[in-house]
């Protein structure tokens, strides 16, 4: 979310007050930012009802939250390039017209095709709104962002299911497409060219290697699955091709951070504090993302519950997220973050492996009351890790790092779910050719990519030991 604009001027006045007018502008961006990163997992309980719709398997289905994430990652890094070359004003039009125009096309969409190039013009119009996170506004402003970017697609699932009940999934666009047009009719009049802007120089082919980098891992993840259904595509070469790209990339902003000409600054990563900080936020995000994704199908295939009723369910953890958010910053602005990332990262933890109790029996509010402890986990280290990780930084790299967070934290999301949902697919099919019944075989793939979920989780909690109190935080 661009709010750089407003903080230049807050530095420039030597005062906290903000400037006449930016409490509407912030409220414009939060609110269009809320409808936008909506979308990342709105189609989570949507899923099993594509895969019968569409005639598409679960592997291929989870690239319409995949793909949207992945776009993201690719695209956050450019928006410092595009902030310097165009006003505010400019790139909020630009952003939600890529995100209306997505939006008509998932929602007209006859197929697969169509609906995922929606969901990709969406998440390109997302992540201009997503450019960075103000890295020297401490607790509850970060209370206010951590709302914004983890309970709005918290309780996408929810929102999903509701209209999943009585309307075809196309309604969960069409709904969602007033909406955005009424953000963009307010904003376009409101919004204004509140920043200077230059010609800075553009690189057009650290994009590419990071396209080619981030997709091809997760591209390579995803993979695996198709392979256990009968792909003909090897593993191996996405997976080559994205490791080969990913350090070409790294050496190329390395190359030319000194002439401050990297698409992604990456000097950040020297900081140990910033860097276990960024290695807990993947773990959380590919928990969250993971997890939002497989507990849908658990409901819905093993369970055999309706879409509303699965929405309601994983209601409960959404608000939880929500509503502890602000409350979370007020405690970190107090006593730092060790205090809440310790016992947050083994909560967490504890939800991932509780998780792979759950079968064809488990009592329904045993599931509500561990995906509300995964959320409540997750809501007490998120702005914490972001906080104290971006105030461990120096001045300098305090938006290199904003946009590395960004960009990690969407990144991980995308491998995550094809991760979790490789994992389950794999084994599921592993079980059905050794005669399994599909029910069975797709409970035992959930159970095993919920352990792999427990047995990474497990890293983030002996990392939350080494994080440590920014020196510029009070306290």
């Amino acid at each position: 979310m661009q709010t750089d604009a407003i903080d230049s001027s807050k530095s420039q006045s030597g005062t906290s007050e903000l400037p006449p007018g930016a409490g509407l502008l912030i409220g414009i961006l939060v609110v269009s930012s809320f409808v936008m990163i909506l979308n990342e997992t709105i189609m989570s309980v949507a899923l099993p009802r594509l895969m019968t719709d569409l005639s598409i398997t679960a592997t291929t289905a989870q690239w319409l939250t995949t793909g949207f994430m992945l776009t993201m990652a690719v695209v956050i890094p450019t928006t410092g390039f595009l902030f310097q070359r165009f006003t505010l004003r400019q790139v909020f039009v630009a952003s939600m017209s890529l995100f209306t125009v997505g939006t008509l096309f998932a929602a007209t969409a006859p197929g697969f095709e169509l609906l995922l190039t929606g969901r990709i013009v969406q998440a390109s119009g997302t992540a201009l709104m997503l450019n960075r996170v103000p890295a020297h506004r401490r607790g509850r402003m970060m209370g206010v962002i951590s709302i914004v970017i983890a309970v709005a697609p918290a309780i996408g699932p929810t929102i999903s299911g509701i209209i999943l009940q009585a309307l075809d999934w196309r309604w969960m666009f069409w709904l969602v497409l007033p909406i955005a047009l009424v953000a963009f009719a307010v904003g376009f009049r409101l919004v204004k060219n509140v920043t200077p802007t230059s010609k800075p120089s553009f690189d057009a082919a650290s994009v590419v290697l990071s396209a080619l980098a981030f997709g091809g891992l997760v591209y390579g993840l995803s993979s695996i699955g198709h392979s256990a259904e009968g792909s003909s595509v090897p593993v191996w070469i996405p997976l080559v091709v994205g490791a080969v790209a990913l350090a070409v990339f790294v050496q190329r902003q390395i190359a030319r951070q000194d002439s401050d000409r990297a698409l992604l600054n990456l000097r950040p990563f020297s900081t140990p504090t910033f860097s276990i900080g960024l290695g807990m936020l993947t773990i959380s995000m590919m928990a969250l993302f993971g997890a939002l994704i497989l507990l849908p199908l658990y409901l819905q295939n093993i369970r055999g519950l309706d879409t509303l009723t699965t929405g309601l369910l994983l209601l409960p953890g959404g608000l939880a997220m929500g509503v502890l958010a602000p409350f979370v910053g007020r405690v970190f602005d107090r006593v730092g973050p060790r205090p809440l990332v310790i016992p947050g990262s083994i909560v967490v933890s504890l939800a991932l492996w509780l998780m792979t109790l759950l079968d064809a029996d488990s009592a329904l509010p045993m599931v509500v009351a561990i995906h509300c402890i995964l959320m409540i986990g997750l809501a007490t280290i998120m702005t914490p890790l972001m906080t104290s990780s971006l105030g461990s930084l120096p001045p300098q790299y305090y938006s290199h790092g904003s946009a590395i967070f960004s960009t990690i934290q969407q990144l991980a999301g995308a491998a995550g779910t094809a991760l979790f949902v490789t994992v389950m697919s794999t084994t599921a099919t592993s079980r059905i050719a050794s005669g399994v019944g599909d029910v069975a075989a797709n409970q035992d793939g959930i159970h095993t990519a919920f352990l792999c979920g427990g047995v990474v989780s497990l890293i983030a909690v002996a990392a939350s030991f080494f994080i440590r109190k920014p020196t510029s935080q009070p306290g």
